[in-house]
């Protein structure tokens, strides 16, 4: 940064930049730069410093404008380096606190979390569903019922029940069914529900010779009443129609890639996997994503903890022009306050 005069004044205007870009979202000039820097420089002296940190692709200017923003890159150096973190407004708290010491049962209090995490930042709020130690599997049934339908029962290591009534394309005997469950049972007892489900799948993917026909429906049946249970494992979402407050984000076709990701469920859920196994709040900015359908925004996370241990992940997805300086301290103060809250539920 020889050309601009040094790294702390190109640091400085980084700053002054991100900070104005992120509060206008307009490209920002060297004459506004001269005012809000409070340093007397010449327009010469920040032409250069601009110049230096388009080099190191932390701006670029755009092709409609002699003003210069901030690249994803700039703006997470500016995050790491240089960002401000101001301490969260106390009306702001108390409506946090509000929802989280109200009578509500632990699935209101979630559906309430992100209500209010989207009405304070006016972004999508997000949290996923406590996750617990994993259960295993303990035990199926079938039950015939009439018309060729059949009633699977599964029981897993927790004491949770699982029920759901499946059509077959044939009618079977008492005793097929109960070899087919002793077939299940035997063969799956005791072995994580998880790696249960990817068994099930690959065994209904593949031909078995040794598998007879009542053994074959009696692992799709299972399949079926498992994929149930797997989507459960989820998250709550509110605020989506916020996001099309954002002129960077109100396109059609980005308001339809971002709807389709928070349809589809599967890359979110992924990256919030992530944010579980990580310690802190978390922020992905544009692609570090790493998925196509939020390049265009940021995500902000943080997980909640009962009695120390991580049970999920509560942030906000919104347009990478945000306000982190705010959206950080509340997604973290929140995620605290809602492992607290929960603890005692």
């Amino acid at each position: 940064m020889t050309r601009g005069g040094g790294t702390e004044r190109a640091q400085h205007f980084l700053k002054v930049l991100v900070e104005r870009y992120l509060r206008d979202g307009q490209p920002v000039g060297s004459r506004t730069l001269a005012k809000d820097s409070g340093l007397d420089l010449s327009p010469a002296t920040i032409r250069n410093v601009m110049a230096d940190l388009e080099d190191m692709g932390l701006v670029i200017s755009p092709h409609t404008s002699a003003g210069r923003i901030p690249t994803s890159t700039g703006i997470r150096l500016f995050i790491d380096s240089l960002l401000t973190i101001r301490p969260v407004d106390q009306d702001e708290l108390e409506r946090i606190r509000g929802v989280l010491e109200s009578e509500l049962s632990a699935s209101e209090m979630l559906e309430s979390v992100t209500s209010v995490l989207s009405g304070i930042t006016h972004m999508a709020g997000i949290v996923t569903l406590p996750r617990h130690e994993p259960n295993a599997f303990q035990q199926i049934e079938f039950v015939g019922l009439s018309e060729r339908r059949l009633l699977v029962i599964l029981v897993t290591s927790d004491g949770e029940v699982h029920n759901r009534i499946v059509h077959t394309d044939r009618e079977y005997a008492s005793e097929q069914l109960r070899r087919a469950a002793n077939y299940l049972n035997g063969s799956l007892v005791g072995q994580d529900m998880r790696e249960v489900r990817e068994r099930l799948i690959k065994e209904m993917l593949e031909t078995r010779e040794n598998m007879d026909r009542v053994m074959r429906q009696a692992v799709e049946m299972a399949g079926q009443v498992l994929s149930d249970t797997e989507e459960q494992e989820d998250f709550v979402i509110s605020g989506q129609t916020n996001l099309m407050e954002f002129g960077e984000l109100a396109t059609i076709e980005r308001l339809r890639r971002l709807f389709d990701a928070f349809t589809e469920k599967h890359e979110i859920l992924t990256l919030l996997d992530k944010c579980m196994r990580a310690e802190g709040v978390q922020i992905f900015i544009g692609d570090e994503s790493g998925y196509r359908l939020l390049e265009e925004c940021s995500v902000v996370t943080a997980p909640y903890r009962i009695d120390d241990k991580v049970v999920g992940v509560l942030g906000v997805i919104g347009p990478t022009r945000m306000a982190y300086d705010r959206v950080i301290p509340i997604v973290d103060i929140t995620a605290k306050l809602l492992g607290a809250a929960l603890k005692h539920r």
